[in-house]
């Protein structure tokens, strides 16, 4: 496998001083999800952000397929890297299909507008994610976990070879989480490369390769889930007690103890 995403020394603050994140240096292989846990207010969010050129690092280099993404164009870097931000509301009624169409935006012109063939790709990706359904629903009527998966179609239509998805399941129903997490790893598989921020320790087991613990603004553990995602390092990354079991020689889980006050 050949690397398309190296992070060197990268760091970052807001406001010049207190650091967000510090020395972060990871590799990203294609079909490669990674998964950022951490606690937080640790700085996951903004690491994404960087990823994405949406922010600057202030020391370090973002490299994707060997280019540094300060020298590339935010056109460019919109073919190659799909976001999911944790929000998004829209105050417009637009069909779900039309949101959903955005994601050709940038493989079109500045007056071109969408054709069948782009059509054809928005409504794939929807199937996929089983919404194709709410394609004429107004996008201000539906709830909050399919807004969830609107926004992954339309990234999907964008057809990017790297996804940055922060909290791709935090407004979804547990059913929709599971299914979310099966898509991502699906997807994976097809050629994409996936970077995604979580609260949950479990949704590492289920759909990603490679796991890093993000505290106190340092990268405080990186590999593969089973090495990383220990008793230990959850105790000390989020304060409390843990067991890690074997679900029916199926995955690992991790169990949350009772905390006595």
């Amino acid at each position: 496998m050949s690397s398309i995403l190296e992070i060197l020394g990268a760091e970052f603050s807001y406001n010049g001083k207190d650091k967000i994140f510090e020395d972060i240096n990871f590799t990203l292989e294609e079909k490669d999800v990674l998964c950022i846990l951490g606690p937080n207010g640790t700085g996951k969010s903004t690491l994404i952000k960087c990823i994405n050129g949406l922010l600057n690092l202030d020391k370090g280099h973002i490299l994707f397929q060997g280019n540094d993404i300060k020298t590339m164009h935010k056109a460019e870097l919109a073919k190659i890297m799909g976001y999911v931000p944790q929000t998004h509301r829209s105050t417009f009624a637009f069909s779900v299909l039309d949101v959903v169409l955005l994601g050709r935006a940038p493989h079109l012109g500045l007056t071109d507008s969408p054709g069948e063939k782009d059509i054809k790709i928005a409504r794939k990706s929807m199937k996929d994610l089983g919404i194709l359904h709410l394609e004429d629903k107004p996008y201000t009527e539906i709830s909050g976990g399919e807004i969830q998966l609107v926004i992954l179609a339309r990234v999907l239509t964008q057809q990017p070879q790297m996804l940055l998805l922060d909290e791709p399941t935090s407004h979804l129903d547990f059913g929709n989480q599971i299914r979310t997490l099966n898509i991502i790893k699906k997807i994976s598989k097809s050629g994409l490369s996936v970077i995604m921020t979580s609260h949950y320790p479990d949704h590492a087991f289920i759909s990603s390769n490679k796991v890093a613990i993000l505290n106190e603004g340092k990268l405080m553990a990186i590999g593969n889930p089973e090495e990383v995602i220990t008793e230990k390092n959850m105790r000390e990354t989020y304060g409390i007690d843990v067991k890690i079991l074997n679900v029916e020689n199926h995955r690992k889980a991790v169990i949350p103890l009772e905390i006595k006050y």
